[in-house]
């Protein structure tokens, strides 16, 4: 009876640890996801409502740090390295910090994004590019807090900040065109030592060894450095060809390599091979 009264309590008090009451949010979490040119933007924040308060002025100060949202400061990350309001910033996540003035926002792109609010210490070698852009003011009000991307070319698109009366903006610049011109280039030289090496690689999985051969002597030829690994998938593959002197013949290749490199786990690979061949 005790063992089973024990039981049902432990049950209950499992039930109560994990069961979580869900009500809406005051402030609802957002992400948006863009592409602007090539690059992915992403940003996320929380977006807190005006409900008959002043906000600029009053709920937000003019001229004080605000997380640019509610709750957990706004992050956006880019996959390239961007410009903002004409200033480098590399690819990477950050926290997005505003000064909200009458006439202008200095917007402030900040290295550690783990914060709740603002940083308790704020540490200027940490911010990574800081802008200052107009402050208009718009024909409505905008009720909640609102980051829309607009104004897209092919390798820039505008920031928004929308709320109560107040829009200010900034601008994106991705290296769209660069980018593009790289990957022309690229597919118009063919494929690299790197494709033919994932091609080698594939093929013999799937044992089609001829085509693998073919694939990994092209790698071969066409990499600049010799690398150890590149010559261990050669050998594993004239192995499974019939071709054992080219196979030991790549083997101690992919050794002298290992060797080199001081790479322990190929230098091992390949002595068992060659014992396993018979290599003298």
């Amino acid at each position: 009876m005790k063992k089973t009264f024990l039981l049902i309590f432990v049950a209950l008090l499992s039930f109560g640890i994990e069961a979580q009451v869900k009500t809406p949010q005051p402030s609802p979490s957002s992400k948006i996801e863009q592409v602007i040119g090539l690059t992915d933007v992403s940003v996320e924040y929380a977006r807190p409502s005006m409900k008959g308060r002043t906000i600029f002025g009053n709920l937000v100060p003019f001229d004080k740090l605000w997380r640019t949202g509610a709750n957990k400061n706004t992050q956006i990350t880019f996959s390239d390295d961007v410009k903002v309001g004409g200033k480098e910033l590399k690819k990477g996540s950050y926290a997005i910090f505003t000064k909200p003035g009458k006439e202008n926002w200095e917007i402030i792109f900040y290295k550690d994004t783990d914060n709740w609010g603002t940083p308790r210490e704020w540490d200027d070698a940490k911010v990574a590019a800081k802008t200052s852009v107009k402050a208009t003011t718009i024909p409505v009000n905008v009720e909640t807090f609102t980051i829309v991307f607009s104004d897209f070319t092919m390798d820039s698109a505008v920031m928004n900040f929308l709320w109560e009366n107040t829009e200010a903006a900034v601008k994106i610049e991705v290296p769209a065109k660069e980018t593009a011109m790289a990957n022309i280039e690229k597919v118009m030289a063919g494929p690299s030592a790197g494709d033919h090496y994932q091609a080698a690689v594939f093929y013999k999985e799937v044992e089609n060894y001829a085509k693998a051969k073919e694939h990994i002597d092209k790698a071969i030829s066409m990499r600049k450095e010799p690398a150890f690994w590149y010559h261990r998938q050669q050998s594993l593959i004239y192995a499974k060809t019939g071709d054992k002197p080219g196979a030991i013949k790549a083997a101690k290749t992919s050794l002298s390599l290992a060797e080199k490199a001081n790479n322990a786990d190929y230098v091992k690979l390949n002595k068992d091979s060659l014992a396993e061949w018979g290599a003298k």
